[in-house]
């Protein structure tokens, strides 16, 4: 049975609610330390995953290949336009926080539906959850979107509660697929394909810190090749 997804929605929204009604009653200091942490955190368990890679040749040139399917079709501007239609269904429910702009709040509440909704940690941990049933990684999402959405839902209000829906219908998605795969696999190919995720949730922690701002949507397809690359490279060169 799958667990993490509804946990980690449940939290988004309790979250999201506990920051708009607090505020600006947060010291400032705290909004501007958390997301550092929540980014070194990202970074730590990527590495961790790393580590148990295999063969990473193969994760190499899946995270490559599959960086260029993603930028070739545009997956990070296209979650960014999905992500700007909702904006007009959300005032109707929700109106925007007083104070900000309807341009600072676009901006804003299109960054965190893609964070929390396409974030490489999110994508990994659903498809790890779906293929192991272990769902520690989203559970290890689900503190840092505990804080996370309450340090944005004190800006933009109510609206950043309403992103749990989403998030919870992707995850579950992607953990039933997974489980279509899980038959198929063997310990190496599960071994690079965490590997992959790792590398992935590394950049997502750069992101997030403000360090580099790697276009981590668009690295998501390399998740759908490191285990036929996997497969290959151990039954033809390794």
């Amino acid at each position: 049975m799958l667990i993490g997804p509804y946990v980690n929605g449940s939290v988004v929204t309790i979250g999201g609610v506990v920051g708009a009604f607090l505020g600006s009653k947060l010291p400032e200091r705290l909004r501007n330390a958390l997301p550092q942490t929540f980014g070194l955190a990202s970074m730590g368990l990527g590495a961790m995953l790393i580590v148990k890679v295999k063969y990473m040749p193969a994760v190499v040139l899946a995270m490559v290949l599959g960086a260029v399917i993603g930028e070739m079709l545009g997956v990070e501007r296209g979650l960014g336009k999905m992500a700007g239609a909702t904006r007009g269904f959300i005032d109707k429910i929700i109106p925007p926080r007083e104070g900000l702009s309807h341009e600072e709040f676009m901006d804003k509440f299109v960054a965190i539906l893609v964070l929390f909704c396409a974030s490489g940690t999110g994508i990994f941990g659903a498809m790890h959850e779906g293929m192991t049933g272990d769902p520690s990684i989203l559970y290890i999402k689900t503190i840092l979107d505990l804080f996370t959405s309450a340090i944005f839902a004190t800006s933009l209000g109510y609206a950043v509660a309403t992103i749990a829906v989403p998030q919870i219908l992707i995850q579950l998605s992607l953990a039933m697929l997974a489980t279509l795969i899980m038959p198929l696999t063997s310990a190496s190919m599960m071994a690079d394909f965490s590997a992959a995720g790792g590398l992935i949730m590394l950049a997502t922690g750069l992101r997030i810190c403000g360090i580099k701002m790697f276009p981590v949507a668009n690295m998501l397809p390399a998740l759908l090749l490191v285990m036929p690359f996997s497969f290959l490279w151990a039954s033809y060169i390794a």
